[in-house]
């Protein structure tokens, strides 16, 4: 088999992706089908880590109005991130594969408290390791705690999957004259305000001189073809 160019990589959901073509919460036929996928990235030989967001839960602009302050909202949506790697942990150990679900928000109980060194002995055991409650703090996206969660981890390369296959000039899906990058560099992206993540993330991604892979998650067994170099993506790196 040909050797892959990344060891260790962090792949970055959002909690959208786990919906499927559900209006809210968990389809569980998507999260098997992306825990396959993580199953057959492991399979090729490479350390995986998970980032997933909490909006198909609970997203801000539902609370507009309530009342509540930014840190409140946001340790809702870190509670949100929890219950989806949860579902993500059950269902990669009920096809077989071992996981440890972490969180940079204490709750023993729940789940394992993330530490790095920890993080890093189950990767170096080959369990998939997923990670939830962000940074542990408020005013910081899951897209930042990915890029950070990356960078301490020392993986070779942040994927990001999206709706598209890519960084596009504009928005695809509504400029159809729009061109997917191939490749383009972080200080592109931030100069030129392309929003696939926040610019936090880009921000920390290239101080770390972390690549990030930005592709569609939607199709099966997307992670290892992008990682074979068999998918449409855009890689973002110096």
């Amino acid at each position: 088999m040909t050797a892959l160019p990344y060891k260790r990589v962090l792949v970055k959901l959002s909690g959208e992706a786990l919906m499927g073509k559900e209006a809210f919460g968990i389809d569980r036929g998507t999260v098997r089908r992306i825990a396959e996928d993580v199953i057959e990235a492991v399979k090729l030989g490479v350390e995986v880590a998970v980032v997933v967001g909490g909006g198909n839960i609970f997203r801000g602009s539902q609370i507009a109005g309530m009342g509540l302050s930014r840190p409140a909202a946001d340790s809702m949506g870190m509670l949100a991130t929890v219950m989806n790697v949860i579902a993500l942990e059950a269902q990669l150990a009920s096809l077989g594969q071992s996981a440890r679900a972490m969180s940079g928000v204490a709750m023993p109980s729940v789940v394992e408290t993330y530490t790095r060194q920890q993080a890093m002995e189950h990767l170096a055991k080959d369990r998939v390791v997923l990670l939830a409650g962000g940074t542990g703090n408020p005013f910081f996206t899951t897209d930042t705690g990915a890029a950070l969660r990356a960078a301490e981890l020392e993986c070779n390369v942040l994927m990001k999957g999206t709706q598209v296959d890519g960084i596009y000039t504009a928005d695809p899906k509504k400029d159809p004259t729009a061109t997917r990058y191939d490749r383009i560099t972080h200080d592109e992206v931030i100069r030129k305000d392309l929003k696939i993540m926040d610019t936090a993330a880009f921000a920390l991604a290239r101080e770390a001189r972390l690549p990030i892979i930005v592709f569609s998650i939607h199709e099966a067994g997307s992670i290892a073809a992008v990682l074979r170099g068999q998918a449409p993506c855009t890689l973002v790196t110096d």
